[in-house]
C-alpha cells in the first residue's frame, strides 16, 4: 500500500528514478526546456526546483549538495554561473510546464518543461522594443526636407569657393 507518500514513482525503482530526474534536470539546465511527458514534467519540477533555490547562493557547500543530485559538473557550472544570475530576483516558481498534446506512439500526454527567465517570448521583464506613434499624414517629412534644402545652399557655397581656389591656382601657373 502506498498510505502517505505523495511524489509519483514512475512505475520505475528508487535508483531508476532518481537517475532518470538526475539526468533529467541535468538536460533542462543545459538547453533550458525539454519535451517529456506530463507525469514526469511534474516530477522534475519537484526534483529542480529546490536545486535552483539552491544555486542562487554560491557557496562550496551549495555545489557540493547540487552536485551530489546532479552528478554532472558541468550542468552544476551550467547553474551556477548562467542560470542562478537570472533567477537570483525570483522568489521560486523558476519552472513552467505547457502541455503540448499526444504522444504518437502509446497517447501519453507530452508536455514541454521549461525555465521561466530563459524564454523571451514569454518573459515580462524583458526590455520591450520603444515604439514611435506614427500619422497618417507624415509631417515629419517636409522638415526633413526643410533642413535638406537649408543646408543645399551651404553645400553648393563650399562647391564655388572650391571652384574659385581651383580656377586661382590654374592662373597663377
Amino acid at each position: 500500500m502506498r498510505h502517505g507518500k505523495k511524489f509519483n514513482h514512475l512505475g520505475r525503482t528508487a535508483s531508476h528514478r532518481s537517475a532518470l530526474l538526475s539526468n533529467m534536470a541535468c538536460s533542462l539546465i543545459e538547453h533550458k526546456r525539454i519535451n517529456t511527458t506530463v507525469a514526469k514534467a511534474k516530477a522534475l519540477r519537484v526534483y529542480v526546483e529546490p536545486l535552483l533555490t539552491k544555486a542562487k547562493e554560491d557557496t562550496t557547500h551549495n555545489r557540493r549538495v547540487v552536485f551530489s543530485y546532479l552528478q554532472n559538473k558541468f550542468a552544476v557550472a551550467e547553474l551556477f554561473r548562467t542560470v542562478a544570475p537570472k533567477i537570483a530576483e525570483r522568489n521560486g516558481g523558476y519552472t513552467r510546464i505547457i502541455k503540448t498534446g499526444f504522444r504518437p506512439g502509446d497517447a501519453a500526454d507530452t508536455a514541454l518543461i521549461e525555465l521561466v527567465d530563459f524564454n523571451e517570448l514569454y518573459n515580462p521583464n524583458a526590455e520591450e522594443k520603444k515604439t514611435t506613434r506614427r500619422s497618417r499624414r507624415s509631417t515629419a517629412a517636409p522638415k526633413k526636407a526643410e533642413a535638406v534644402v537649408a543646408d543645399a545652399p551651404a553645400v553648393e557655397e563650399k562647391v564655388e569657393e572650391a571652384k574659385a581656389d581651383s580656377t586661382e591656382e590654374k592662373t597663377e601657373e
